[in-house]
């Protein structure tokens, strides 16, 4: 992975049709989206409950661009080989997770994959200061995670207060929750450049009608860029 900071849209698979998770991965890829996120939840982190290790290695002979995998669990440490087996090419944990999160980040990137550490909305930017250097991207939660298709609460003063933090690192902000094309410059025009957006992209669509996938990713950048 090359880093930049041109706006790259995630489409989360959490709205994607369960019964068909390769056409819709090879779907949205081929529409333009540029990574593909897959949420990780244990429903006791969060109260809800998604993939597993054995499902994100089914979902990687599929992901031609980047498997973004944000683990909303709760410990982290025992599961990051599993993942990083599984074909993650990023693994984010979050802060709240656990007491001892630099080790976590340290974990991620010995097992290969890129590393990310993600606030929860009522975490501070600062909760991060001193994991930067070991972070290859900050994701900031702008809904309380669990569920996809929650309002976006709006964030921006904590975005740009990170992109200072950030400074000439190469970290990337990724914005998940609430991403659709009214709240996409918000956000980038604080300072993020990878857009998590689920309901945003898969409404109106199917993977036999994968055009509007490409519609709405397209649409989503439009607005961020512009």
């Amino acid at each position: 992975m090359t880093f930049d900071r041109r706006v790259k849209i995630a489409p989360s698979i959490l709205s994607a049709d369960f019964a068909d998770f390769g056409r819709e991965i090879r779907a949205i890829e081929d529409q333009g989206g540029d990574w593909v996120h897959v949420d990780v939840m244990d429903g006791h982190f969060v109260p809800n409950l998604t993939f597993g290790p054995p499902a994100v290695k089914a979902f990687r002979r599929h992901v031609t661009t980047v498997m973004d995998v944000h683990l909303m669990i709760a410990p982290v440490d025992p599961y990051i080989d599993a993942y990083a087996e599984a074909g993650a090419d990023i693994l984010t944990a979050h802060v709240e997770a656990g007491p001892h999160t630099h080790r976590t980040l340290q974990a991620i990137r010995a097992a290969g994959m890129k590393a990310g550490v993600a606030l929860n909305p009522g975490t501070p930017a600062e909760a991060v200061e001193h994991l930067l250097d070991l972070a290859d991207l900050v994701c900031v939660m702008t809904v309380n995670p669990g569920f996809g298709g929650q309002s976006f609460l709006d964030l921006t003063g904590k975005i740009r207060r990170l992109r200072e933090m950030i400074g000439d690192r190469a970290v990337h902000i990724e914005i998940d929750g609430g991403v659709d094309t009214r709240t996409a410059p918000l956000v980038v025009g604080a300072g993020a450049d990878v857009l998590v957006a689920g309901s945003a992209v898969f409404r109106g669509g199917s993977v036999d009608n994968a055009h509007v996938y490409g519609e709405n990713i397209r649409a989503i950048r439009a607005a961020a860029e512009g």
